[in-house]
């Protein structure tokens, strides 16, 4: 593991004093100016944090108080993954944490750390063949994200579906235009599909003249096979973009891997406005976990935490595999044995498994290539507080129950002050956060914005029992959801959330507004199979409609046991949708059918033309707004003030 060299400014060590009656921590000390050689303190830190992890290792069987690894500031461009195990000897011991911190967390001292998993991209010159596009050699770098001075630059696209009449085969498209078979490198290509929900991707093995002048496009397989099987012919005859083609360099801020030459690729793109490519920072992004952590069956990794530092430049790239990206939600599918189709999740840029007494805390999560933060497996007791998490490709955080798995134990995990925005960068039908089945869950106080899909998604991805229960979504702020994709919502809860409404789940003082963009969306949507669900006092409205659901009765997945209470709304509901007796929209059979056992109790209709302004002047309505979305002191600590 190798660290980028970087001046720190040199200040007095923070005294380790005891504090509540704990003794004083154990202090490390890592700096980009360090030797691995020498013992880590103050004068003499480490070069780099895997030196500092085998330090802990060695102090974690006899600990009698925390470890605490400080980090001075400087960008940690790490050549692995930082793995952490119970096995190891990762975790605390004996009621006490090891913590990964920058060096003055919590003070006006705080220095910042970026643990990079990104490679820099130099010795950019002019291309030949494209006026006003760069040019740099990159050996064998694969990837699908880069990143130009701090900001995401976008792969080449047609910025349309393909040209002419279309046609579904067992092997791909053809099509009556000849337009594709000018596009060059088609191997390198890909064809994004999105409708309603859902968003894949397939790879272009090969571009021909076809029947009557015009052309057939080969797919790669098994990702054709498996998209046929999930969206049916007749949505992939209907693709929204063509990527990844030197052809498509037109826009700013575009770029495109010319593999061309194994071993010897090259990366193009055409600068912004104002961008230097003689100087300008590029990062690509080179590991896909910059910190990972797993435990074992009753032996989880455990009582560790990471404070104030920043996780960048991890990526992902199996949707350039022949198996591609059929998905669905943050899901894609992959052969199994036999006829067997595998269901498995993106996966977390950071990821613990088997975990418990896990701490994120007043960390950044930015320009990553999958999720933010992964909690799989029996991950209980963990917690996500006063987070930013943005410009992340899929989800910002994901925990429970996650594909492949079925079962499992996650109990106790809160995602707390948290800022989620811009998520969703390049796989869009993912959320800010997804619970996908866990019990007592705490879901609180989190801001939610600019997502392609939906905010909160709370339910496994399967109608799978048993798998929730007592879980709590309270006082968090959530809007512009659903900017992309649609039948999603503000909130979305779907499955059994418990046995009654005493352990069912709570939705309560949430404020989830102004996101009414395409057809169909919903502020807080009980979809298929949602149960003992209790929605209360929330503000709700600027969504097509504030509440509602599909009962699938056609599927023995009704909705049934969801009471609401206290609420303010403005209750609009699509022209296609007929209104109910009831309010809310809830599309009839054959598509859905009825819900069950629906309660209304004290809920107040606001005004539809402007709901905003009714909601501000009832004081009840306008405090549930205030008190929504990240605490003081989060909001300045976020950046939201």
């Amino acid at each position: 593991m190798v660290v980028a060299l970087s001046g720190g400014t040199w200040a007095a060590p923070p005294t380790a004093a005891a504090t509540g009656g704990r003794p004083a921590a154990q202090e490390l000390y890592v700096a980009p100016w360090g030797n691995d050689g020498w013992p880590g303190t103050f004068e003499r830190p480490f070069a780099t944090p895997g030196r500092a992890q085998q330090a802990v290792r060695a102090r974690t069987a006899a600990m009698t108080s925390d470890i605490v690894v400080n980090l001075r500031g400087g960008t940690y461009r790490l050549t692995a993954p930082l793995r952490m195990s119970q096995a190891a000897g990762d975790s605390g011991r004996g009621g006490h944490r090891v913590v990964y911190q920058a060096y003055g967390y919590g003070t006006a001292r705080q220095e910042p750390v970026t643990f990079s998993g990104g490679r820099r991209i130099g010795g950019w010159r002019p291309d030949p063949e494209r006026r006003g596009v760069w040019r740099a050699d990159v050996a064998a770098l694969e990837t699908r994200q880069l990143y130009v001075e701090g900001r995401r630059a976008a792969r080449a696209s047609l910025g349309d579906g393909i040209p002419g009449k279309l046609k579904v085969t067992g092997t791909g498209l053809t099509t009556t235009s000849a337009v594709p078979r000018s596009w060059r490198a088609p191997r390198d290509m890909e064809l994004r599909f999105r409708f309603d929900y859902l968003e894949g991707r397939c790879g272009i093995a090969g571009i021909s003249r076809g029947p009557r002048n015009g052309t057939t496009i080969a797919m790669d397989q098994p990702c054709w096979r498996l998209a046929r099987d999930l969206y049916g012919p007749e949505l992939l005859a209907l693709p929204s973009d063509v990527e990844n083609s030197p052809d498509f360099l037109e826009k700013r801020g575009s770029w495109y891997l010319d593999r061309s030459r194994p071993g010897h690729h090259a990366l193009l793109y055409r600068p912004r406005a104002g961008e230097d490519m003689r100087r300008a920072d590029v990062t690509a992004p080179v590991l896909q976990t910059l910190v990972g952590g797993s435990g074992g069956a009753g032996r989880p990794v455990h009582d560790i935490a990471f404070k104030g530092l920043t996780f960048a430049h991890a990526g992902w790239r199996a949707p350039s595999e022949p198996a591609g990206f059929a998905a669905a939600w943050s899901m894609y599918l992959r052969p199994g044995k036999g006829d067997e189709i595998r269901l498995l999740t993106v996966p977390g840029n950071v990821a613990f498994r088997d975990a418990e007494r896990i701490a994120f805390q007043g960390n950044r999560f930015v320009h990553l290539g999958a999720q933010g933060l992964k909690f799989s497996g029996d991950s209980s007791h963990n917690t996500v507080d006063g987070n930013v998490f943005t410009d992340i490709s899929d989800g910002g955080v994901a925990l429970g129950v996650l594909p492949p798995d079925t079962t499992g134990t996650s109990r106790g995990n809160r995602v707390t002050d948290n800022w989620i925005h811009h998520t969703g960068a390049d796989y869009h039908a993912s959320s800010g956060i997804w619970d996908g089945g866990s019990r007592r869950t705490t879901l609180a106080h989190n801001q939610v914005d600019h997502v392609p899909y939906t905010g909160i998604l709370s339910g496994p991805a399967e109608d799978v029992r048993g798998l929730m229960s007592g879980n709590r979504i309270v006082g968090n702020r959530v809007f512009a959801t659903n900017r992309l994709l649609a039948d999603g919502g503000g909130i979305y809860l779907r499955g059994e959330q418990g046995t009654s409404y005493a352990d069912g789940a709570v939705v309560s003082g949430n404020a989830v507004t102004d996101s009414a963009y395409g057809m169909w969306n919903v502020g807080i949507y009980t979809d298929d199979s949602s149960r003992w669900i209790t929605v209360r006092d929330n503000a709700v409205h600027d969504y097509r409609a504030s509440i509602g659901g599909c009962s699938e009765d056609w599927g023995d997945r009704p909705v049934r046991n969801v009471r609401f209470h206290g609420n303010f709304w403005d209750d609009t509901v699509p022209d296609w949708l007929p209104r109910r007796d009831y309010p809310g929209g809830w599309p009839p059979a054959p598509d859905c059918g009825d819900p069950k056992n629906l309660e209304f109790r004290g809920n107040t209709l606001l005004t539809p033309a402007d709901a905003a302004a009714d909601c501000a002047a009832r004081a009840v309505c306008a405090g549930i707004v205030d008190r929504a979305g990240p605490r003081e002191p989060y909001q300045r600590r976020l950046g939201l003030r």
